[in-house]
C-alpha cells in the first residue's frame, strides 16, 4: 500500500515517511531505525554522529546565500507507540506499518500509524536529501525513546549541538504553535498476593472490554473518553459488593502514554447467584454504555462463561485493590489558572496486570506545574500504599516553560498570518510531553518552538494524518527555513 502513499503531495515528505514506516521502531528497540538513519546520513555524504544513548545527529551546511543565518536544530523522535486492535494480526518487531488512504487521511490497518513523530522525521529527511530547498546550516537531531521515558533527550549531553534555534516537529494541529508543555512522572504500584484454590460451587466468566477509542494520555485526557481499566474496576466492584465476585486474572491496557482501550478479566461467582449476577452486570453495562454513548459509540463489554480457573486472588488483597482503583484519580486533576483551557495536571491509569500472585498498576502523571505533579503523585502513592503496595515514582521529566518573548515565535507567528490570509495561529502550551523542556536543561539559551501537521488519534489504532494538512505544514516549514534570523 505504500505505492499510493508515495504519490501523495508533497512527494518528498510522503516518500520519506513510507521509507521510515518500513522500519520497525518500537520504543526502547530502536537499533534498526538508528542504523537506518546512520546509513541515510552517510548516503548523502553528510556528517553523521550517534551519541552514547543512540540519538542521531546529521549536519548539513547552509545553502548559498543563507550562510549568515543562525544554525537551526530540526528535531523529531525516531520511536513510535505500538498499539493494535485485539483482532489485528501484526508483529511490530518485524513488520513495517501497512498504510492506506481514507479520503483526506492516511491510516494504518488496525495499528498505530507512526505519524507521531514519523512525519517530523520524514520532513527533516526530505530537507537533508534535497538540493533545491533553501535553508541555513542544519543540525538534524533524531532522538530515541521519547514515548516511554524520553531517555534520548535526557541522555543528550551539553555541547554536542551548536544551533541557536530548535524546531521541534512534534505538535499535532497545523494551526498551533507550541511554546510550552507538561512534564511527567511514572507511578508504579506493585505487591504480591496468595493464590487461593477456587472454591467449589463457582461459575467462571470472562469479561472483555473492547472498542474504546483510546488515544494520547496527555492531549486526549480531557475529551471524556473511556478508560478500560476504570470501567473494568467499576464492574468488578459491583460484582464483589453484591455477589462476592472473586478475581482470577486481569489484563488491562498496554502503554503508559495511551488511554487504555481494552481490558480483560477472568472472575468467578457462586453458581447460585448466576442468574442474578448476569442480570445485574448487564444492567450496569447498559448504564455505562448510555453514559459514554457520545464519546465511545463503539464500546463493547462482553460477559461470557468460561472454564473455571484453578486459583483466585487472596480475598483481602482483592478487596483492597478494587477499592484502591476506585479511589485512584484518573483523568484531569486540575486546569491551569493562567492559560485558558489548558489541562494543568492529570493522571492516566494505564495498565493493570493481576496474575500468578502478583499485581501491578502503571500510571503516567503529567503536569505543567512541578508542585502539582508531585501533589498528585503523593495522592496516588498514598492510595496504593494504604493497601500494602510498594509504590515507585520514576522517569520524572520537566515541563517546558513558555517564552512569549521568543524571536523564533515572532517569525512563525508572522509567517503563519501571511500564509493564511491574516488568520492567527493558536500559540499555546500543551498537555503532552515534548522534549523541549529536557533539552533546555543542557541548552538553556536555545530558542525553541514546536509545530507540526494535523494528526488525530495518536497512540491508538485510530491514528491518522491529514493529507491536506501535510501540504500546508510542508509549505510552512520551507518558508520558516527561508526566514531564519541572521546571526
Amino acid at each position: 500500500m505504500s505505492a499510493e502513499i508515495r504519490e501523495l503531495e508533497p512527494k518528498a515528505l510522503w516518500n520519506k515517511f513510507a521509507d521510515l514506516n518500513a522500519v520497525p521502531r518500537p520504543s526502547k528497540k530502536e537499533e534498526r531505525v538508528i542504523a537506518f538513519m546512520k546509513d541515510f546520513g552517510a548516503s548523502l555524504g553528510l556528517t553523521t554522529e550517534i551519541d552514547a544513548v543512540g540519538n542521531v545527529l546529521i549536519k548539513k551546511p547552509a545553502t548559498p546565500g543563507h550562510e549568515n543565518k543562525k544554525t537551526v536544530v530540526m528535531q523529531s523522535h525516531l520511536d513510535m507507540v505500538h498499539q493494535k486492535n485485539a483482532d489485528t494480526d501484526f508483529d511490530f518487531d518485524s513488520q513495517g506499518i501497512e498504510m492506506y488512504i481514507d479520503g483526506d487521511w492516511v491510516r494504518a490497518k488496525g495499528t498505530t500509524l507512526g505519524a507521531d513523530n514519523g512525519l517530523g522525521v520524514a520532513t527533516i529527511m526530505a530537507i537533508l536529501e534535497s538540493d533545491t530547498i533553501a535553508h541555513p546550516a542544519i543540525e538534524a537531531l533524531f532522538t530515541i525513546d521519547e514515548e516511554t521515558g524520553m531517555t534520548g533527550a535526557m541522555g543528550l549531553k551539553g555541547g554536542w549541538l551548536e544551533g541557536n534555534i530548535l524546531l521541534n516537529l512534534d505538535t499535532e494541529e497545523d494551526d498551533e504553535i507550541g511554546i510550552g508543555c507538561a512534564g511527567g512522572i511514572d507511578i508504579t504500584a506493585t505487591r504480591s498476593y496468595i493464590e487461593e484454590q477456587t472454591p467449589e460451587g463457582k461459575t467462571a466468566y470472562q469479561i472483555a472490554i473492547t472498542g474504546l477509542n483510546g488515544g494520547h494520555s496527555g492531549m486526549d485526557i480531557d475529551k471524556g473518553l473511556g478508560n478500560a481499566n476504570k470501567l473494568m474496576n467499576r464492574l468488578l466492584f459491583d460484582g464483589f459488593e453484591n455477589f462476592g465476585l472473586r478475581i482470577a486474572t486481569i489484563n488491562g491496557g498496554s502503554l503508559r502514554n495511551a488511554i487504555p482501550r481494552e481490558s480483560f478479566a477472568s472472575i468467578v461467582i457462586d453458581s447460585v447467584h448466576q442468574e442474578a449476577f448476569e442480570y445485574e452486570i448487564n444492567e450496569l453495562i447498559a448504564t455505562i454504555k448510555k453514559e459514554l454513548a457520545v464519546t465511545e459509540p463503539h464500546l463493547s463489554i462482553a460477559v461470557t462463561t468460561t472454564i473455571l480457573p484453578e486459583t483466585v486472588m487472596e480475598l483481602g488483597v482483592q478487596e483492597g485493590i478494587i477499592k484502591a482503583l476506585y479511589a485512584a484519580h484518573n483523568g484531569v486533576y486540575t486546569m491551569s489558572a493562567s492559560i485558558p483551557d489548558l489541562v494543568e495536571t492529570s493522571n492516566n491509569i494505564a495498565k493493570i496486570t493481576i496474575a500468578n500472585g502478583s499485581l501491578t498498576v502503571q500510571c503516567l502523571t503529567r503536569s505543567s506545574v512541578e508542585s502539582s505533579k508531585m501533589d498528585l503523585t503523593n495522592k496516588l502513592r498514598a492510595t496504593f500504599e494504604l493497601i500494602g503496595c510498594d509504590v515507585e515514582a520514576s522517569g520524572s521529566y520537566p515541563g517546558w516553560t513558555p517564552n512569549t518573548d521568543s524571536e523564533i515565535l515572532r517569525v512563525l507567528d508572522n509567517l503563519y498570518q501571511q500564509m493564511n490570509n491574516g488568520e492567527k495561529a493558536n500559540v499555546a502550551a500543551c498537555h503532552a510531553g515534548l522534549e523541549c523542556g529536557i533539552l533546555g536543561q543542557n541548552y538553556p539559551n536555545m530558542d525553541m518552538i514546536s509545530f507540526g501537521p494535523t494528526i488525530k488519534g495518536a497512540h491508538s489504532p485510530d491514528e491518522r494524518a491529514s493529507i491536506s494538512s501535510a501540504q500546508k505544514y510542508w509549505d510552512f516549514v520551507l518558508e520558516i527555513l527561508k526566514n531564519i534570523p541572521n546571526k
